[in-house]
């Protein structure tokens, strides 16, 4: 678990093609001391598994769900990432219950000054707005933020100049693709409103109308 409160940024080193899966090596000025092999690192927002480090470097593998649900497919060498070690039990809770499981991919439509702090909207897919709410939570990057106003998929959000300057949101720009989780709450309460119609399977036929017709079944 993480809290989306940014410890250092990281930058894109290696990414290697496993035939169907990555592998990433990540440069960090991260404190990487107390890491051991198997410690989660969210990267961007991604909860990845260490699998190899050093001194100011990480390794880990990226299944294929990850690169379908994130924008890890389009990342290059040199782009620059947000990064947090999973919180301890003993740290201070800053930020919001963060999992590291991305929901989707959502789209920087504006971005602009506002004072002294960055305004910017996020467009989401139509399928997790429902799981949005003003003044609630929401991760962008693996950055906890709050949703100011919301309208039908899009976000508004402000960043304080201290989160400006401990992470990646320079080199945003209209257009960026971000990861967006949305609050791990939200999820579990729309499964329990399902109550026992939860353990039901969603089955879906394979069978059409053109099926029918090509098969003889129809005139």
């Amino acid at each position: 678990m993480f809290t989306g409160i940014i410890e250092s940024l990281g930058r894109v080193e290696q990414i290697q093609n496993m035939g169907g899966d990555l592998r990433l090596q990540i440069q960090t000025e991260l404190d990487l001391s107390d890491v051991h092999l198997g410690d989660s690192i969210a990267t961007n927002g991604i909860c990845l598994t260490v699998t190899d480090w050093g001194k100011n470097w990480y390794a880990a593998d990226v299944s294929k769900e990850s690169l379908t649900r994130s924008t890890i497919a389009h990342w290059q060498t040199g782009l620059v990432v947000n990064v947090e070690k999973a919180m301890l039990p003993t740290t201070r809770f800053g930020g919001h219950i963060v999992s590291g499981h991305v929901d989707a991919v959502g789209e920087i439509t504006q971005l602009k000054q506002d004072a002294r702090s960055i305004y910017f909207e996020v467009t989401a897919p139509a399928e997790i707005a429902k799981y949005l709410a003003e003044k609630g939570s929401v991760t962008i990057d693996g950055i906890s933020l709050t949703i100011n106003y919301l309208h039908g998929c899009v976000m508004s959000l402000n960043v304080i100049p201290h989160t400006a300057e401990r992470t990646n949101i320079s080199t945003w720009k209209v257009g960026t693709r971000v990861n967006i989780e949305v609050d791990v709450l939200a999820r579990y309460i729309e499964r329990l409103m399902l109550g026992d119609r939860a353990a039901e399977q969603n089955k879906k036929s394979n069978i059409s109308m053109q099926f029918l017709a090509e098969n003889g079944f129809l005139k």
